[in-house]
This record gives C-alpha cells, sequence and structure tokens, in this order.
C-alpha cells in the first residue's frame, strides 16, 4: 500500500483498535503481546498504515472482547465513516 494514500477502513479500523485498547487501559506493548503480533506492527495497524488478514481482525476481537461493529468500519450513505 502506498504510503501517501492510505485505504479509509484502514484507518478507521486502527482508530477503533485505538479507541477499544486504550478504554481497556491496555498499552500497545501488551495488545501486540496478547494478538502475538510485533509493537510496530500494531502501531502501523492503529495509524491505518497497514491492511491486514481476517485472521488478524479475529485475534483483535478475541482479545478486546468488543462487538464486531466496534471494530469493523461502518460507512453511512455518503460513505463516510461513523465509529
Amino acid at each position: 500500500m502506498s504510503k501517501s494514500r492510505k485505504n479509509p477502513d484502514c484507518i478507521a479500523f486502527g482508530a477503533n483498535v485505538r479507541r477499544e485498547r486504550m478504554a481497556r487501559g491496555i498499552t500497545q506493548e501488551r495488545l501486540a503481546e496478547l494478538v502475538d503480533l510485533n509493537i510496530r506492527t500494531v502501531q502501523k495497524i492503529e495509524a491505518g498504515e497497514i491492511n491486514i488478514l481476517l485472521t488478524t481482525v479475529v485475534r483483535f476481537f478475541r482479545v478486546l472482547n468488543c462487538p464486531w461493529g466496534r471494530l469493523m468500519p461502518v460507512k453511512d450513505r455518503a460513505g463516510s465513516h461513523s465509529p
């Protein structure tokens, strides 16, 4: 993925992961351990810099224990993302 143009869905997912992580008082380092990823990868995910596999998305759901809609970006009819 080009660094000059991030995917809006990746940005929204990353922001949602960050919100849920912080709401639970989990550090990026601890989240990385729990989802079995490198901390830099978690940082890139939260920044919306990389597109991840579905299996990785599932690990975030299991660790953060939140409903699907809290992490997955939802587009309204105008095409913008809502939390």
